[in-house]
């Protein structure tokens, strides 16, 4: 039986966002690095895994997708017998709930948290400016995220449930890039978040993730 595959660049958060939830379920898997800069992902051969020439690319014998949290959703479903149990299980409210804090993620943390590493985590790594009015306007929208969320915390130990699931798995990647910029300090104001931070980072899956990233 083949193993499957992940197509993508250990820098990327979407590529780490899929690592991560792979080490969380114990899976085996072959990783096939994408080189960005010599523009490997709008080759033809990558564009027949994913026609948006986007990283990462997932292929399992003849299933192939795209885009990192369909392809965490199906891991979690597809191994759902193995390693860490990533999905709610039980009554439509507490499902319901775990499809609210999904979106919550992909649809208020992502944006903002996404143009703030960005601005001050990758620019810097390929020699570009930092854009001091796209930073506050961000940092104002991820305030008022993390306001909802430090409320969250203080009554659920992670956001969906008691349980850690995909919701938080989905925000390490980013939170890890806020981390080493100054918008740690919006972390470091508000005490359950931070808490939450913490014991995110620290997980083992994170550090398989980190370790791949440095090879």
């Amino acid at each position: 039986m083949a193993i499957p595959k992940v197509h993508g660049s250990p820098l990327s958060t979407a590529t780490q966002r899929v690592l991560a939830c792979l080490y969380e379920k114990d899976v085996e898997f072959e990783f096939v690095n994408v080189n960005m800069r010599e523009g490997e992902h709008k080759s033809e051969n990558f564009l027949a895994l994913n026609p948006f020439g986007q990283v990462p690319a997932y292929q399992d014998e003849d299933l192939k997708l795209f885009e990192s949290r369909a392809i965490t959703r199906f891991i979690a479903q597809e191994y759902s017998d193995k390693g860490t149990q990533l999905l709610l299980q039980g009554s439509n409210k507490s499902t319901a709930v775990f499809s609210v804090w999904l979106e919550v993620e992909a649809q208020q943390f992502d944006g903002a948290s996404s143009k703030l590493a960005w601005e001050l985590v990758f620019k810097s790594f390929f020699g570009m400016t930092t854009d001091a009015a796209v930073v506050e306007e961000n940092q104002a929208k991820l305030a008022k995220v993390l306001d909802v969320y430090e409320a969250r915390l203080s009554k659920s130990k992670y956001l969906a449930s008691d349980c850690f699931t995909l919701v938080d798995l989905h925000h390490i990647p980013n939170l890890q890039c806020l981390l080493a910029s100054p918008v740690k300090k919006l972390i470091d104001e508000r005490p359950h978040v931070c808490a939450w931070v913490a014991d995110l980072t620290s997980r083992p899956s994170w550090a398989k993730v980190l370790a791949l990233q440095k090879q």
